[in-house]
This record gives C-alpha cells, structure tokens and sequence, in this order.
C-alpha cells in the first residue's frame, strides 16, 4: 500500500499560497500566526493527487477506528509522517476508538511510539478507563520513563476523577514512581497522605530536593515551612535549589533567608550569561 505523504503535500500547498500571496504579506510573524487557517484551507480544498477530493472528507469518510489505526500502524512502519488528519479523525470517532484503541496500547507487539499515540489519543478523547494501567505503570518506574510519562500527563488531565486510586497507590510506589504521583495529587491539597509523602521523600531524596520544594509549596500546606526553611539554610545548598526553596517558602507565605552564592559554580554560570 502507498501512504500519502500529506505532510510534504501540504509543505507544497503552503509555498504556493505564499508565493501567490507574497505582496500581502509582512512579515515571518503574520505567517505563523496564519498557519493554522492555511491548514484548514489545504484540509478542505480539492486536490488532483486525491482525485479531486478534499484531504478533510478523505479521512471524513472512514467510519471504522479499525481501519484507521491500521492506517496508523502502516504509516509508521514506511516511516512516512503521520497525516494530523487521520489522528484527528480518530479522536472525532470518540468513544468508538476507545476500545480498539485500548485493544492496540495493551498488545505486548505494539512498538512504543505507537503505545505512546494511543496514549495520547485516549487522553484527547477523554477516556478513563486505562486508569488504573497508567497507576500501575507509575508503581515500579524508573527515571526515564516515555509511557509511564505521557500516562502520566493522562492521569493529571483526568483531575479529581483519579485522585482517590493514586493515593491507593502511594504506598505501594518506588521511590521514582511516588514522586511522579504526587507530582499530580500535589495539586490536590486536604490528604494528610499527600503532605506525609512529600516530607518523607524530601529529607530521603536531596538530590530530588527542588522539585519536591515546589510540590509542597504547590500543595499549600504550612507545615512544611520550617522544613523548607532548615534546608534553606543549609551550607552546602546549590543556587539553582535554593531558588526553588525560595519559591516554595514564598508560596507558603514565609519568608526566605537571605542567601549569597558566590563561589558556586551554578551561580556564577548563570550570571555570566547577563
């Protein structure tokens, strides 16, 4: 089967709309700002290499989320781009991808950038129920993790819906996998779990100590501030996590101490770039 490269023919489409409207033009600004609307107009203009139809009702025409995810599988196994189109149109199907979708994420021969789309397509279609698999993904993480990351931007972008299995699962983490969850419930203050979590993690894992900082200046509980404001003090304390203490103390309605940094090499590397 021949995948159309609708990337490049809208790349061509575009130079020549330019072209033909060069004297309207000010500037590479005005042209960004119009791309959007250019997109829309390749979408649903007649074109000769689709016979006349538009790239818009090419896509408009496939009801079976079947058919386009096998359209997916195939572009990326010839390396060609995938066409915005063809995953828009999966989204538009709604929860009639979801199952299939679902289908393809969890099948041990899917390769990771596909897992990684269905991810994201499950997200835009706001589905939940691959819930309780992104937690599980969170459970056991390493550092580097794409999937269990883009799952969890999905578990963030599910909100309060998800909260109470997260908490669940607190306890059961690894060290990386509890610092991704409470990354998400950090935005939800009222758990004592939550603020328990965070502190334990903080005076276990200095070197994770800026980011956690800002998670519980997120979180907004006050009793953190003596905490926070220790560390602060601290010889030894790196400029660049000083300043996110800063921001955590701050956030909480403390004050932070007054701090020089002029023999640390972060310090002295940031303002040489003024």
């Amino acid at each position: 089967m021949t995948y159309i490269n609708f990337d490049q023919h809208f790349m061509d489409f575009m130079h020549a709309w330019l072209e033909e409207h060069q004297d309207e033009l000010l500037d590479i600004a005005q042209v960004e700002q119009m791309m959007p609307q250019l997109y829309d107009l390749f979408s649903n203009s007649p074109m000769p290499w689709l016979d006349m139809q538009t790239p818009a009702a090419f896509f408009g025409a496939m009801n079976s989320p079947e058919q386009l995810l096998e359209m997916m599988m195939g572009y990326l196994n010839a390396d060609v781009p995938l066409p915005d189109l063809l995953l828009m149109r999966i989204v538009e199907l709604g929860p009639e991808s979801e199952h299939p979708l679902m289908n393809l994420l969890f099948d041990a021969h899917t390769g990771m950038e596909a897992r990684m789309l269905c991810v994201r397509l499950l997200q835009d279609i706001g589905s939940t129920k691959p819930m309780q698999a992104y937690i599980a993904w969170q459970l056991a993480r390493e550092d580097r993790d794409e999937l269990a990351d883009f799952a969890l931007e999905s578990l963030e972008e599910m909100g309060e819906q998800a909260v109470p299995m997260m908490l669940e699962a607190l306890n059961e983490a690894n060290d990386i996998g509890r610092e991704a969850l409470l990354s998400v419930l950090s935005r939800y203050p009222g758990h004592p779990e939550v603020y328990t979590s965070l502190i334990r993690l903080f005076d276990a894992l200095p070197e994770r100590q800026a980011v956690l900082a800002a998670y519980l200046g997120r979180l907004g509980d006050v009793r953190a501030l003596p905490v926070l404001m220790e560390r602060a003090n601290e010889e030894t304390l790196k400029y660049l996590d000083y300043i996110e203490l800063r921001a955590a103390i701050e956030a909480l309605g403390g004050e932070a101490p007054e701090r020089t940094f002029d023999h640390d090499p972060e310090y002295e590397a940031l303002m040489g770039l003024d």
